[in-house]
């Protein structure tokens, strides 16, 4: 629980022709995680005399070429299933998730597999390029369309075949937009370029611009299109546009209408294509995702001219499964050398964690820190045993942890289903929910002072010492208390580490002078506090404290004076849990009080109840979303910030299994 699964580096050697078979049986079983050591040989010269490393085996590109394509239509049809989903389905897809079914498939060779590949994308392409074809050609035209009716509008005021403005064999027609005062100055520059030009300008409804015309010799274009451009001449491109502007206007309208109804009569068809191939096509994508997996994994072998090596990470438990797997896939034409970690040196040791099943999902949240190192001390269940408390502390409200619960259970029953991310969060969603039940219970809060307020009835499960608003000097001391043991475990398990990992210092000077500080503490005030220790218990404390900051001192260098300034600030933060649990309940409270005062301030029948039940629900609303939000967040705040940072060391990776992704397949053996 405490411990990561212990690890063991194998190496395995084998004959060239039963790598293939062997990475096939690796590949299914999932058990161990292969190192690269092709780039070890650069760096080990006598290494480099012996072996050389491998390459990914040469269908590796064709794979790729088909995993792209193949992912293409994987969009295209997944797209064509999801369009015009609304609001309803997009809850749906949290609440009930299509879960997919898994299809029987063949164990093919990577030849075959291309083969097969190739074969069903050539059925697929056959109906969807047509369809993609015809979508072009309507989108193409579509966007004509619309430029030639933005170009109608933009000339609404000029009464003309706009086909007119296009070039000639001579001449050179101008067309756009310029502002109103420009005119005038734009008339006499134009002017003095030739006078084989004739201009004409048109109001527009926009008094701040006119529409200009310019039509002359091709000669002379260049040089009127440079004046313009010194006036903030915005010019019209008139493209294909025949007809006078209402006509283009109408007949694009039209024309537009027309392609919305065959572009929906297409897509119908694709949908059919979608509904027809989809599942089959995210089963080859899988298996194009696995089989690329098992060729590139050659590229992190090293070979000599018969045999191959490789270099994996294993679980100790695993280890004589992996010996006897390998031997039966090479016939026993294999050599294992297993060895153990040396000391300390695991920081690029893989990590697998094996928690219990409750704790489980917070590695989620650990793995969102960082990833624990091999050695260390894993802190996950902690963390799911407090993080949920902490939740609770600071929302306090049975309703609204009800409602915290209930999107848990949501999420473990819906999306939780098909990742493993959502699962996570629901199940820590219904822990943290049931801890604000809890604590709302016995600090009176349900949905802030609902009962005593509006229904004048009292809680039966409230403890008076701890109601919040009658003694949050209770609630203060409790979180304060729940702090400083929360803290101290920190203390105890970064000692544990450093001396593991041989930081006696650090861990002299990091943790064990607290506890030496908090013994003198301690001791001082029962000094002044208890007369039977009196003067001896001060005395003790005083040399404990003063033995504390020479620890710190000689540890951590004169500054190291600060660090009990960072140890109160540490303990203090925890006064958070207080803040935040008087701000849900205060807050509601509030909410609950406007409710009633709108409830009575406007002598109207019925209008008074529906203002005071959109006041009580939207603000209960907002409040239950600010403070979810603020609960967690700081329920991962004192795990990551005040607890982490006294012990944790991290690591540099988990432990990724060289296994086969099975979700759309199955192979029929």
């Amino acid at each position: 629980m405490f411990k990561t699964a212990r690890m063991r580096k194998i190496k395995i050697i084998t004959l060239e022709k039963y790598i293939s078979q062997t990475v096939d049986a690796l590949h299914t079983r999932g058990i161990l995680q292969i190192s690269d050591i092709s780039d070890r040989i650069q760096q080990d010269p006598e290494l480099a005399e012996m072996v050389t490393p491998s390459k990914a085996a040469p269908q590796t590109g064709k794979l790729s070429s088909l995993l792209m394509k193949t992912s293409g239509i994987s969009e295209l049809l997944g797209n064509s299933l999801s369009e015009n989903h609304g609001l309803k389905d997009l809850i749906m897809s949290f609440i009930k998730p299509d879960i997919p079914v898994q299809q029987l498939v063949n164990n093919y060779t990577t030849d075959e597999l291309i083969k097969y590949v190739e074969e069903v994308l050539a059925q697929v392409e056959a109906k969807t390029s047509v369809i993609e074809g015809k979508l072009s050609a309507l989108d193409t035209e579509t966007s004509a369309l619309q430029s030639n009716k933005s170009l109608a509008i933009k000339l609404s005021n000029l009464d003309m075949d706009l086909a007119l403005l296009n070039d000639s064999q001579f001449t050179s027609t101008i067309v756009g937009r310029i502002n109103v005062e420009s005119a005038s100055e734009i008339k006499n520059e134009l002017s003095k370029l030739t006078d084989e030009l004739d201009l004409y300008i048109v109001p527009t409804d926009d008094k701040e611009y006119s529409n200009i015309i310019v039509v002359t010799l091709k000669e002379f274009a260049d040089a009127a299109y440079a004046v313009l451009r010194k006036f903030d001449f915005e010019r019209y491109d008139i493209g294909d546009a025949e007809g006078r502007p209402a006509e283009v206007i109408t007949k694009a309208d039209s024309r537009l209408a027309a392609i919305e109804s065959e572009r929906s009569s297409i897509k119908a068809d694709l949908r059919s294509v979608a509904e027809e191939w989809d599942d089959k096509i995210l089963a080859l994508k899988e298996q194009l995702e696995n089989e690329k997996e098992k060729n590139e994994i050659f590229s992190a072998f090293v070979k000599t001219k018969d045999t191959y090596m490789l270099e994996a990470w294993v679980p100790l438990k695993d280890v004589e499964e992996l010996k006897a797997l390998v031997e039966k896939s090479t016939e026993g034409h294999c050599t294992f050398e297993v060895s153990d970690i040396q000391g300390t040196d695991d920081k690029d040791v893989p990590v697998l964690q094996q928690n219990c099943r409750y704790a489980k999902p917070y590695e989620f949240i650990v793995d969102m820190y960082a990833p624990v190192r091999y050695n260390e001390i894993d802190p996950t269940i902690l963390v799911a045993i407090m993080m949920p408390f902490f939740f609770g502390f600071c929302l306090t409200d049975a309703l609204y942890g009800l409602i915290v619960s209930i999107i848990g259970v949501i999420l473990v029953r819906g999306l939780g289903k098909t990742k493993k991310s959502m699962n996570s969060f629901g199940w820590i969603f219904i822990a943290c929910g049931i801890w604000a039940i809890i604590l709302g219970l016995l600090t009176n809060g349900f949905i802030g002072d609902f009962p005593e307020r509006m229904l004048s009835f009292r809680l039966p499960t409230v403890l008076p010492a701890v109601e919040a608003f009658k003694h949050p000097d209770t609630i203060l001391i409790i979180a304060i208390a729940i702090g400083l043991i929360y803290t101290n475990i920190g203390f105890l398990i970064g000692m544990i580490n450093n001396y593991r990992y041989g930081n006696k210092k650090e861990a002299w000077g990091s943790q064990i002078v607290w506890f030496i500080f908090e013994a003198g503490i301690v001791l001082l005030a029962l000094g002044f506090l208890m007369p039977a220790i009196g003067l001896i218990g001060m005395i003790l404390g005083g040399v404990l404290i003063v033995a504390s900051i020479g620890i710190l001192v000689w540890a951590n260098g004169a500054y190291g004076v600060m660090d009990i300034f960072g140890y109160m600030g540490d303990i203090l933060s925890y006064a958070r849990l207080l803040a935040l649990c008087l701000a849900t309940g205060g807050i509601a409270m509030t909410v609950n009080i406007l409710t009633q005062i709108v409830g009575t301030m406007i002598p109207i029948p019925v209008i008074p109840i529906l203002l005071a039940i959109i006041v009580f629900i939207g603000g209960h609303i907002a409040n239950f979303a600010f403070q979810v939000l603020g609960a967690f967040v700081n329920a991962m705040r004192l795990n990551y910030v005040e607890f982490f940072s006294q012990f944790f060391m991290s690591g540099n990776s988990k432990f990724e299994a060289f296994k086969a992704n099975r979700i759309f397949t199955k192979t029929k053996d």
